[in-house]
């Protein structure tokens, strides 16, 4: 700190700003925040959820407060749902256009969530299993025997069928469905009996008969590929027993569950769900018209209208909120059921008013029951949610008595409320626990309903459907029978199930790593001379420049060849001179003027101690320029404790160089001012001067605007701001301008990024305060689409004649005169907006920039380490880059088996980052030359893999060194694999650590999520094959042999999803959806081959249906134990029982204010912790062959809480060995990389733990072992787990990091 205080006191010192509230919000912030959303929400959220609040037992009020009122205007009656989907889907069925050429057959006697209803008349039960549809008689299920009933199977095949419902009557069956586009509509069909409608029991039924004898060649055809012809459609249909099912709702994006029909039989109320930014569905109840027994035999279904349907229950706003608003609401009713003609009875979430938030308190209650009165508009309150909360309402067939689930003590119970007396009677505890502490479109418990004559309630608990008796006391409640207890009605089931194969792929790493250079890919920072003839731009923390048509990329000169170089540009008039920022972990920012001709650098002086981007000069004749740049405050890996006062825009005076000259010349900034201005410094920004000096052009994310320096200052000493364009959802937005005779600013082109694609729109063609936009119904006149799969970085040549951005390593280019070719095709096209044309219209070339790799620069250190100077003695021969690890307690986890795997007295040896032999210490000579380790009988294990690992430095605008990075390192994480991301921030981030600018584990990602919900900056809908190639085409370009994965995150549409997955077969690309949240599709993604689901199903406790097509379908568990969505998150108890704040080695590598922030945490009863039967059900899978993986969601504090995942999931039943096995070999097979990473085997990279002596890793609780690291080896290169202070090639070193922490 002395020598550092040394250098601060002889900076200038910037002036202090005026103070300026910036209007208008934040696009790059609101864009990190829904990062974190992804994340599952930042620490604050979450312990805002866990930390003591007061609490009054005067909850019924509380309850009150937030429930629906009525009374006062709708603000859904003002709101338009016009904005999602950006663009209408194109034909797809499930069924036909995807492929499942497997086929997996099983017995079952038990079944996960089971939702079901009863039979008016005969008591048949209906039930949905994994998707298909189930019938037992009622003949034999309503009567006490121990015979075990054959379920009949009503609906099979491909669709995913659950919420089966019977008409009052009983002559028709309502259900819920994502057959054809693959969004969950309500189909109803006519009901005929269990037995009648069972699709695989023959008797009378011909038609069956010839479809079940060409199932296994129609089959085989489909997955073929062969396109089917009505009649092998026909016999399909009626193999899965839906030929004569019509549909009820027509959606294509929002989806419908869970329908009830009206007393009168000709309508159902139905759970509409929407998305607002977040993906968390929302409820309304919606009223669809249901065709009548006499309609559903008239062959062929009426037509009906995409979204139709009447709203009659909808989301209420918080005080204050506009119905502007309304879809940001993420909380509304669901569960809805009629209660006579014209009253409807719902639940709903009522301890969040508008933000859902995750592990909430069960036991004070989430869910409350309300009813409402449809001709008097009025709403009461049925049933508090204090204690316990209630949902899953059911009312009697008389009316009288509801229903409805909640949990008492640590049981979840039956309860029954008399509607007349009030009443309320806990009736049986022996339910499950229900899912109310997650968002549940698939219903808080599984729907259950009361017999025909209201003697009884069968309802699925444990496994099992259970048989309720009860009785009617004195007063005439339904309460429990004293003489008949609960009995499970027994039942099995034959499982058919077509599986699509799993998607696989990866990566050669260590092909790639032990080359000697590797490509860069990810480019950022684009900007254009003068002359349209060069490019420069910022390549993994160094800038590059590159002639237009050139082959190679070359480095602009610097003064610092090690240190990170960022915001390049340009000085105009002077194409050979590039200005930019290098940054110092120590001193910050510094500006370099560079002279490509000469090849020489200057450092500027006068820049005052801070963080500082985005220089430019302006566009002036002469030596004699302006400077403009930002500055900025603290930042997530700089800090936030040194120089994060002033933020804002600043300009200077500046003396250029000659640029013919060779001698050094000082450059310093002089006359530094603040210029108070609307700039968000938090946004991206692409600036130029115009007309001289006199005014900046500043583009952001969606808008561009003038501020004019030639103009008088305001009142409140600011200059003129004028906008001359804005987008709609833009994410980039750059435009060409010219001056008018007056001075003025003309817009001649707006170039804009949206939806991942760049648009040009005609500047004469946009209205004044007009925003650009993409969307095909509403899109901008004139629009052009210029990318074919997408681009960024779109910057203007300043004479606004072409156009350039990059996609990958290819730079793009356009001269917008040429769009003329395609004027025809763009006027026609109103999707793509001529794209067929323009494309022919581009210009690309490769940009080719590499860096060394770190085995080549191991080796090189090695060598000088070890003083081997001799030309003819290579680093091989003199052992100088070989490793010998002896006295090793070796588990390889190279076979899978525990005692295989396990070497007692064993060595290992590494030779230039490559494990080249294990095997017994007894038989090996130590080589002359080579380093040794003697482990002393310590474990040795290979190092871990976190497949499941959020963090937030990729997007933090200095290149500072990560404190995440080696934080993870220090833990033992040696492989990263981050599910949501930035396509181009993240494989930047993984370049700087992979050239040797920081240290980290190697990092794999996503990049962007490919998003369902309505957030532009990373929605995409998929409604093609086109758009699905682009969206995995934009990831691998930007990661090349690293972009081995992609998420589909909540896509409501399975056609969508089954697109994605059928162009990821062709790139050999892995899928690792979002899971967590809704059940239904969680198991699609199973059925449909996704790699993995990533976090555990919502339903914590799972049975042998689920249990087995998971273990057996191929696709892998990432269940993220820390963030268990089924209740109260791990991370609670890792609060709760480390003192964190405390931890040294925490307080050594991380930001001591998270820390802090983890101070708290307040008791919970282990029953809160669903987390604990998540990992029940995983251990029970991994026994059948399940692929389970650890991933700690990056959940602060960082690295510990990897090991303390391993511990959840050992909770379940698994060995140490095994977990081990999570966390390495069956990572690396889930990644695809298991040839390269995983164990320890000759041929690998050495990724390597070595533990202390007396650490035995495979007997007691695994997380406080496992995190005791001595050594920790990531591609041969060895650190001190303690320090990170490297011990081998470079002895002693640690890299300098930001000052992070003020202590």
């Amino acid at each position: 700190m002395g020598r550092q205080g040394k250098t601060y006191d002889v900076q200038p010192v910037l002036p202090s700003p005026t103070a300026y509230s910036r209007k208008g919000s934040q696009r790059q912030i609101r864009f990190l925040q829904l990062l974190s959303y992804l994340a599952l929400f930042s620490t604050a959220v979450t312990l805002s959820t866990v930390l003591p609040t007061p609490w009054s037992l005067l909850h019924r009020g509380d309850t009150s407060r937030v429930a629906l009122n009525f009374t006062q205007s709708d603000a859904a009656s003002e709101w338009k749902d016009n904005i999602w989907p950006i663009r209408p889907q194109t034909p797809w069925d499930i069924s036909t256009d995807y492929a499942y050429p497997r086929k997996l057959e099983y017995d079952v006697q038990e079944g996960t969530f089971l939702r079901l209803d009863i039979h008016p008349k005969s008591g048949d039960i209906v039930f949905d299993m994994i998707g298909d549809i189930y019938c037992l008689p009622g003949g034999q299920a309503l009567h006490s025997s121990d015979t075990v009933i054959s379920a009949r199977p009503i609906f099979l095949g491909i669709p995913h069928d659950s919420d089966p419902h019977f008409s009052p009557t009983g002559d028709r069956l309502v259900f819920r469905s994502d057959a054809e586009l693959g969004v969950e509509n309500i189909w109803v069909t006519e009901w005929k009996g269990c037995d009648e409608m069972d699709v695989r029991t023959l008797g009378s039924k011909q038609e069956l008969h010839v479809a079940l004898s060409e199932q296994a060649l129609e089959e085989e055809l489909l997955a073929q590929g062969v396109r089917e012809d009505p009649q092998r459609k026909r016999n399909r249909l009626i193999r899965e027993g839906r030929v004569n099912a019509r549909r009820v709702t027509n959606e294509t994006y929002r989806w419908v569950t869970d329908a009830r029909f009206h007393p009168s039989g000709s309508k159902v109320i139905a759970t509409k769900w929407y998305t607002s930014e977040r993906s968390l569905g929302a409820g309304e109840g919606w009223e669809y018209v249901v065709p009548s027994l006499k309609d559903l035999r008239v062959e062929g279904a009426q037509s009906i209208e995409a979204g139709s349907g009447t709203r009659l229950v909808s989301r209420t706003l918080p005080l204050g909120w506009a119905a502007a608003s309304y879809g940001d609401q993420q909380i509304g009713p669901e569960q809805f059921i009629w209660k006579g003609n014209d009253s409807i009875i719902f639940a709903k979430n009522v301890v969040d008013s508008s933000y859902f938030t995750y592990s909430k308190d069960v036991y004070k209650g989430i869910y409350a029951i309300f009813q409402r009165n449809l001709t008097t508009g009025s709403t009461e309150t049925l049933v508090d949610s204090f204690p316990g909360g209630a949902s899953r309402p059911e009312l009697s067939r008389n009316g009288r008595t509801l229903a409805f689930v909640r949990r008492v003590r640590d049981k979840q119970a039956l309860v029954l409320k008399d509607l007349e007396t009030g009443s309320i009677h806990n009736v049986w505890h022996g339910l499950s626990y229900d899912v109310s502490g997650v968002s549940a479109p698939m219903g808080t418990y599984p729907s259950f309903a009361f017999t025909p004559n209201d003697e009884a309630v069968v309802i699925w608990a444990a496994g099992q459907i259970y048989f309720v008796p009860l009785t009617t006391n004195h007063r005439g409640e339904k309460t429990v029978s004293s003489f008949a207890p609960p009995r499970p009605i027994r039942f099995t089931a034959h499982i058919e199930k077509r599986l699509a194969e799993t998607r696989r792929g990866g990566a050669d790493v260590v092909g790639f790593e032990t080359q000697e250079t590797q490509k860069v890919r990810s480019f950022k920072d684009l900007r254009v001379d003068s002359q349209g003839k060069k490019v420069v731009f910022q390549a993994g923390g160094f800038t590059y420049w590159q002639k237009v048509g050139a082959k190679k990329a070359e480095k602009v000169p610097v003064t610092h060849e090690s240190a990170p170089y960022y915001s390049p540009s340009f000085v105009s008039a002077e194409d050979d001179f590039v200005l930019h920022a290098r940054w110092s972990d120590l001193v910050y920012t510094k500006f370099e003027l560079a002279n490509l001709k000469a090849g020489k650098a200057y450092e500027i002086e006068g820049l005052p101690f801070g963080r500082y981007f985005s220089p430019i000069l302006c566009e002036c004749q002469g030596s004699k320029r302006t400077i403009a740049f930002f500055k900025s405050g603290g930042t997530y890996l700089s800090g936030d404790i040194l120089a994060t006062s002033g933020a804002g825009l600043y300009i200077g005076d500046i003396d250029l160089p000659d640029s013919h000259s060779i001698n050094h010349h000082a450059l310093k900034i002089r006359n530094i001012r603040f210029v108070p201005s609307e700039v968000d410094t938090e946004d991206r920004v692409n600036m130029r001067f115009i007309d001289t000096n006199k005014k900046l052009l500043v583009q952001q994310s969606s808008r561009a605007f003038v501020i004019d320096f030639a103009a008088e200052l305001d009142k409140f000493g600011k200059y003129p701001h004028t906008t001359l364009a804005s987008g709609e959802m833009s994410s980039e937005l750059v435009i060409s301008a010219t001056l008018t005779k007056k001075g003025h600013s003309a817009v001649d082109n707006i170039a804009f990024v949206d939806f991942f694609h760049v648009y040009l729109a005609p500047g004469d063609r946009v209205g004044k305060g007009e925003a650009v936009w993409s969307k095909p119904a509403n899109a901008t006149k004139g629009l052009v689409r210029l990318s074919l799969d997408g681009g960024h970085d779109v910057t203007w040549t300043p004479d606004g004649k072409t156009l350039f951005w990059f996609l990958g390593p290819y730079l793009h280019s356009l001269k917008v005169s040429k769009l003329t070719q395609c004027s025809s095709a763009i006027e026609k096209d109103h999707s793509t907006f001529g794209i067929s044309c323009v494309k022919s219209l581009l210009e690309f070339q490769m940009v080719d920039v590499e860096h060394t790799t770190d085995i080549a620069r191991l080796k090189k250190q090695a060598a000088k380490a070890a003083h081997v100077h001799k030309d003819w003695l290579d680093v091989e021969q003199s052992n100088s880059d070989l490793v010998v690890i002896t006295n090793a307690t070796l588990l390889t986890m190279a076979s899978g088996d525990e005692e295989a795997d396990l070497l007692y007295d064993g060595v290992m040896t590494v030779r230039g980052g490559v494990i080249e032999s294990i095997g017994p210490l007894s038989s090996y000579t130590i080589p002359t030359g080579a380093t040794v380790i003697d482990a002393s009988g310590g474990f040795v294990i290979p190092g871990f893999i976190d497949v499941h690992a959020h963090w937030d430095g990729f997007a933090d605008r200095y290149p500072a060194k990560s404190w995440e990075m080696e934080t993870f390192l220090a833990y033992g994480v040696t492989t990263l694999h981050n599910p949501s991301a930035d396509t181009v921030d993240g494989f930047v981030e993984r370049v700087r650590i992979e050239n040797g600018q920081m240290i980290g584990p190697r990092i794999f990602t996503v990049g962007d999520v490919i998003y369902g919900a309505g957030a532009p900056a990373i929605h995409q809908d998929i409604v093609d094959m086109d758009e699905a190639f682009s969206a995995l085409t934009r990831i691998k370009a930007e990661g090349g042999p690293a972009s081995i994965s992609y998420k589909n995150y909540n896509i409501p549409s399975r056609a969508s999803r089954q697109r994605l997955l059928k162009v990821a077969q062709n790139m050999s690309m892995l899928c690792v959806p979002e899971g967590g949240m809704n059940f239904d599709w969680d198991l699609t993604y199973i059925i449909d081959g996704m790699t993995t689901v990533e976090h555990a199903l919502p339903v914590p406790t799972l049975y042998e249906d689920v249990l087995t097509l998971y273990a057996l379908s191929g696709t892998g568990a990432t269940p993220t134990h820390i963030v268990n969505y089924g209740g109260a998150w791990g991370e609670q108890l890792v609060w709760a029982t480390q003192d964190i704040p405390n931890n040294a080695k925490l307080r050594r590598f991380t930001r001591h204010d998270i820390l802090e922030g983890l101070t708290e945490s307040t008791s919970r009863p282990m029953a809160s912790f669903a987390l604990f039967n998540t990992s029940r059900s995983v251990a029970a899978m991994v026994s059948k062959g399940l692929l389970a993986n650890i991933g700690a969601h990056g959940e602060p504090p960082l690295g510990l809480n990897y090991h303390a995942e391993m511990g959840f999931t050992g909770k379940g039943g698994l060995s140490n060995y095994e977990v081990i096995r999570a966390a390495t070999s069956s990572g690396a097979h889930t990644l695809g990389m298991f040839p390269s990473l995983g164990s320890l085997s000759p041929g690998k990279l050495a990724d390597f733990l070595v533990y202390p002596p007396g650490v035995d890793l495979l007997e007691g609780e695994i997380s406080n072992k496992t995190r005791r690291l001595l050594f920790v080896a990531r591609g041969g290169r060895i650190w001190d787990a303690n320090t990170m202070v490297e011990f081998w090639p470079v002895n002693g070193v640690k890299q300098t990091m930001p000052l992070i922490n003020a202590e």
